[in-house]
């Protein structure tokens, strides 16, 4: 009773409400219920594209797989270059906790498993993105295992591969190195970049804000590893042939070295050297003296090594005889002019004395009775002048005038190897034409069990009768007397040039070369020695770079199974003491 009368005191109850009122608001009330359908149907079911990719960018993400880069193998299947785990290091610094002291401790010792001053961790770890910074990238896998153990908030890695080098600085400038992305950049490893790397593979999945995987998504993608390279290197006379270049500059306090071996059949890189060199897995603050392959890539005048090609013209188009006489008298000559001179007077020579004596007035008089036109054809089809078509970063050319510009002093002066300019490495390959019947062969850096089709230059027959010179330069009487070798015959020819810096030829600074095979009647390898700015009073070829020629020609010989063609001195005699 009491209710009813509460009721009726208040005067908005006791009017009555219109029936179309409620009506209307339970009909307003189900037409917002069929529009939060309605839209929700065409957000998730009708148009619901738009709002798939904005939530695959917040928490969807595409992994790569990477793919286990190819292993370089030396030709008897030696490692040279391959692909260990390895463990990155990354943090989400908003996550990482640094209030309390337990905190602070963990994050020293993290800092110390990095090798990392905790200044430097604490800089990376207060970077302006807060969701994601690298720490360090590619720690040894048994490092980054006792770092997951500290157990540390925010701080994550991933595993990725790096790459060793087991041959270090001896087979850096053939084999090169890859980037912390395992991207080739320099040697074979850029050379063959798109064969060792594979394909990777690829994976779609759903992260938390943490950075981890809650769910796959999508298909995998599985990698594709890269292919293993065979090279045509042998790593024991690489190394033999590295430290022998290396003794030799630091004896002779000279700027650089450079050695490179060819099989003489397969035109095969048996071993190509530079020094200074450098570890590949050490590349912090290189310099490009290090770095550069100064085999394939510098070019200087080639001085007397070039004068066998003068004479194998010289004979091969019968203007001469191996045993035509030279006057060589008083030393000297003069062509327009200009005065070229030997270190001697030598008098009348033969045309094996002209190469044996290294006379570069011999030479000389021998190239003026040929046309400019014959000496360009013999010098470009032995590859002077010609880019090597060999796979590898950084080869040049090399350079040789066309012979229409050739003025007669410059005939002259090429003729003894000033007035063009070629790298080692084009010196080698072009000592073939000796080693195979007057043609001269493609080199490679890949293995290869084939002979060598060749392009010839010269006769059998004049190539046979330069090779009897060569090996009298490299005997008693010669120039390059320290280029011999115990057990096997060698031929070679030495060569010095001057340096040019600018237009003008430098004062004491010289090149040094010598050039050569061996065994000398059936070669087996060819090796081109350079000794760049010799310092310490020597810089003839002879002296300098044919000692190097020398130990590599003995080492790598035996090393292949050559049996020697000389008879061999014994060096200890055995005294028999009389009894007392």
């Amino acid at each position: 009773m009491s209710r009813s009368v509460l009721y009726t005191l208040s005067p908005l109850l006791a009017s009555k409400t219109p029936v179309w009122r409620s009506k209307l608001i339970v009909a307003l009330i189900a037409l917002g219920f069929v529009g939060l359908g309605a839209r929700a149907a065409h957000v998730q079911v009708f148009d619901n594209a738009f709002f798939q990719r904005q939530g695959e960018v917040r928490f969807a993400r595409t992994l790569a797989l990477p793919a286990n880069r190819g292993r370089i193998l030396d030709r008897n299947g030696l490692l040279l270059a391959s692909s260990v785990p390895a463990a990155s290091i990354w943090a989400i610094p908003e996550d990482v906790l640094q209030d309390s002291p337990a905190d602070r401790a963990k994050l020293g010792q993290l800092a110390g498993l990095l090798d990392m001053p905790q200044a430097e961790l604490q800089k990376k770890l207060a970077d302006e993105d807060k969701s994601f910074v690298w720490i360090k990238r590619q720690l040894d896998w048994e490092q980054g295992q006792r770092i997951a153990a500290l157990d540390i908030k925010g701080i994550y890695q991933r595993k990725e591969y790096k790459r060793q080098y087991p041959e270090g600085e001896a087979a850096a400038h053939v084999v090169g190195f890859t980037n912390v992305e395992d991207q080739g950049q320099e040697g074979v490893e850029l050379a063959f970049d798109a064969l060792l790397a594979g394909k990777a593979g690829s994976r779609r999945v759903i992260k938390d804000r943490f950075g981890r995987v809650v769910e796959g998504v999508g298909e995998t993608m599985p990698p594709v590893d890269g292919r293993d390279m065979q090279l045509s290197i042998d790593s024991k006379v690489q190394f033999f042939a590295y430290q022998k270049l290396r003794d030799q500059v630091m004896a002779h306090k000279a700027k650089a070295g450079s050695v490179v071996v060819l099989d003489a059949h397969t035109g095969e890189v048996l071993a190509l050297a530079n020094y200074p060199s450098y570890l590949p897995e050490q590349r912090q603050g290189l310099s490009g003296e290090q770095l550069r392959n100064r085999a394939l890539t510098d070019v200087f005048e080639p001085g007397s090594t070039i004068k066998p090609f003068t004479v194998g013209l010289a004979l091969d188009s019968g203007r001469v005889r191996p045993e035509t006489i030279v006057d060589t008298s008083p030393g000297r000559t003069t062509v327009t002019g200009l005065t070229i001179s030997d270190t001697h007077n030598y008098g009348l020579l033969t045309v094996e004395g002209v190469i044996q004596k290294s006379s570069n007035v011999g030479v000389t008089k021998i190239a003026m009775q040929m046309p400019a036109r014959e000496m360009w054809e013999t010098f470009s089809a032995a590859g002077f002048g010609q880019k090597p078509q060999l796979r590898f970063p950084g080869v040049v050319t090399g350079r040789l005038r066309p012979y229409k510009s050739w003025r007669p002093i410059e005939q002259a002066t090429m003729a003894y190897g000033y007035g063009l300019s070629a790298s080692l490495f084009q010196m080698a390959r072009s000592y073939t034409v000796f080693a195979n019947a007057g043609r001269v062969i493609p080199a490679t850096i890949l293995k290869s069990d084939a002979a060598a089709v060749g392009v010839p230059v010269f006769s059998e027959r004049t190539a046979t009768q330069v090779r009897k010179m060569l090996q009298m330069a490299a005997g008693p009487g010669g120039t390059g007397q320290k280029a011999q070798t115990v057990g096997y015959s060698v031929g070679g020819k030495s060569g010095t040039a001057r340096k040019q810096v600018g237009k003008n030829y430098a004062s004491g600074k010289y090149r040094a070369w010598f050039t050569g095979m061996a065994p000398i009647d059936q070669p087996r390898i060819i090796v081109a020695v350079m000794i760049d700015e010799p310092g310490n009073g020597q810089f003839y070829g002879g002296a300098v770079a044919a000692p190097v020629f020398s130990s590599v020609v003995q080492q790598t010989l035996r090393m292949l199974g050559v049996p020697p063609d000389q008879a061999v001195k014994p060096q200890i005699v055995a005294h028999v003491q009389e009894p007392l």
